[in-house]
């Protein structure tokens, strides 16, 4: 049997999902949990084959919970199961030790089919998933920044605003903007404390 743990902040959700494996005669829900942390005290407790994580949950997320499973119980595998399908959240769950990624409106069928590969260590990727990753693997330079864009990153992360940051390279503001905005597409981010975050990740930053 494949036992699997939900993690969804949704009961709802959670108990859409029981409904669905409770034909399947090769899969058992052994646990569910609220929220990220919680989620990894079911892991630790239960030992399950596979994990079904939401991304987007209060406390702690599914991305944070992701990584700290692949630390803790790496024989675990997670599987997204998410509404949301940007490049800003596909890369730092899959970059965090997720198997495989799918979408909530994924039909019954398709999401016993992921979690039996998921459980065989498969990869299983929703189609707009997978073109996010191809998107990012064919992208000119995806991912490396230019020595401006490092600077100003440098200076964000120093606590400078970005009148600031413009003033002491002296550039127009809406230059750094500019700049900010190449750095999110490049690391998959959204806002200045995750990019700030990422660069000391990659080590670009002092």
């Amino acid at each position: 049997m494949i036992r699997v743990v939900i993690v969804d902040d949704h009961p709802i959700v959670r108990g859409g999902l029981r409904d669905t494996f409770a034909g399947a005669e090769d899969i058992v829900v052994v646990g569910e949990a609220g929220d990220g942390a919680e989620g990894i005290e079911q892991v630790e407790l239960l030992a399950p084959d596979v994990v079904l994580m939401d991304l987007r949950m209060p406390g702690t997320d599914g991305v944070t919970a992701t990584a700290a499973l692949r630390e803790r119980a790496p024989a675990v595998r997670v599987l997204i199961l998410t509404t949301f399908d940007s490049e800003s959240d596909v890369l730092p769950a899959i970059e965090a030790g997720a198997t495989g990624y799918l979408l909530k409106d994924a039909v019954p069928d398709e999401l016993m089919r992921a979690v039996r590969a998921a459980a065989r260590g498969e990869s299983v990727l929703a189609p707009s998933v997978t073109r996010h990753l191809m998107g990012q693997v064919r992208r000119p330079g995806a991912g490396s920044l230019t020595d401006r864009e490092k600077e100003v990153l440098q200076l964000v992360a120093d606590g400078h605003s970005n009148r600031e940051a413009a003033a002491a390279l002296f550039i127009g503001e809406a230059s750094i903007k500019t700049h900010l905005q190449h750095i999110y597409d490049k690391f998959g981010v959204r806002d200045r404390a995750s990019a700030v975050a990422e660069g000391y990740r990659r080590r670009l930053l002092t």
